[in-house]
C-alpha cells in the first residue's frame, strides 16, 4: 500500500511540473496565431532558438557594444535585468539611473536629441530578438514581407497598456523561414506625439556574429520604404567590440555624475 501512495504521489508532483501557462493571444485582425504550451508561441520560439535560446541569454547581466557612426564611435553599457544603461561618445554622456535619465555634454558640441528617448533606443534595436521576449507582450501573424523575391514570415508585437515609456509602439519582426534568424525589422515610433503611427519604417538584419553562444547582430541596415514596400537602403551601422557577461555590473556604472542635467 505504502509503495502505492508513494507512486501516486510522484505522478501528481510530475504533472505539476509539467504545467505551463499558455501565452494569452490577443486579436489585432490579423491572422491569429497557434499558442503552444509553451512560454512563447512556436515560431516565436524557434526564432529564439536560432539565435542561442532564452535560457542562454537569461544567464547574462550585461551587454556592452560599440558602434561605428560617422561622428565617432558610441559605446553602450546595459544591465539586462533592469535595463540601466550608460552611453559616452567623444561629445556627450547619456545615463538612465533605473529612476532617472541624465546628460552630461563633453564640449561645445551639445546633444541636441531627446536623452529619455535615446537612452536605450539602439540596446533595443540590437538586442534582438531577445527583447521581443519581454513581459507584456502579445503577439500576431501578419503577412510576409516580400523582398527580391522573397517572403519573409511575420510576427506583429503588441504591447499592454503602460508598459514601457511608449506602449503604442509596433514591431513587426520578419524572419527567414528557412534558417529561423531574424530578417527584417519594422516599427512604429509613438514617443513624441503619444498616438499610434501608420508610418512603417524598417531594418534589416543583414550580418551576424556569436557571442558567448548568442548571436547578435554584426551590422544592422536603415530602408527607405512605401508603406511595406522596401526602398533603397539609407544608412547602415557596424557593431564592434561586444561583450555579454554573467557578472553584475556596479552601480556607479549608471550613477548621475555631479555635472550631469536631468532629462524633463
Amino acid at each position: 500500500m505504502k509503495n502505492y501512495l508513494l507512486l501516486f504521489a510522484l505522478l501528481i508532483i510530475s504533472a505539476c511540473k509539467q504545467e505551463t501557462k499558455p501565452v494569452e493571444n490577443v486579436d489585432y485582425s490579423e491572422e491569429k496565431m497557434e499558442v503552444t504550451t509553451s512560454v512563447y508561441p512556436e515560431n516565436v520560439t524557434k526564432i529564439l532558438n536560432a539565435h542561442g535560446g532564452i535560457d542562454q541569454w537569461n544567464t547574462f547581466n550585461s551587454l556592452v557594444f560599440t558602434m561605428k557612426k560617422p561622428t565617432g564611435d558610441e559605446v553602450t553599457i546595459t544591465d539586462l535585468k533592469d535595463r540601466r544603461s550608460f552611453i559616452e561618445t567623444d561629445a556627450f554622456k547619456i545615463g538612465y539611473t533605473g529612476k532617472e535619465t541624465w546628460l552630461v555634454n563633453k564640449g561645445e558640441n551639445k546633444y541636441k536629441g531627446n536623452p529619455q528617448f535615446y537612452y536605450n533606443l539602439m540596446f533595443y534595436f540590437y538586442a534582438m530578438p531577445y527583447v521581443l521576449a519581454d513581459d507584456g507582450i502579445t503577439y500576431s501573424n501578419v503577412e510576409p514581407l516580400k523582398v527580391d523575391g522573397k517572403e519573409y514570415p511575420g510576427i506583429k508585437i503588441s504591447y499592454a497598456a503602460e508598459v514601457g515609456e511608449s506602449p503604442d509602439d509596433q514591431y513587426i519582426m520578419y524572419y527567414d523561414a528557412d534558417t529561423n534568424k531574424m530578417a527584417w525589422l519594422g516599427y512604429t515610433v509613438t514617443y513624441f506625439t503619444k498616438e499610434k503611427s501608420d508610418k512603417w519604417s524598417f531594418i534589416k538584419y543583414a550580418d551576424w556574429q556569436t557571442i558567448n553562444g548568442i548571436v547578435l547582430p554584426k551590422t544592422l541596415e536603415w530602408y527607405k520604404a512605401e508603406g511595406f514596400t522596401i526602398g533603397e537602403k539609407r544608412n547602415d551601422l557596424l557593431f564592434i567590440d561586444i561583450s555579454l557577461s554573467k557578472d553584475k555590473l556596479e552601480d556607479s556604472v549608471f550613477a548621475k555624475p555631479a555635472d550631469a542635467v536631468i532629462n524633463e
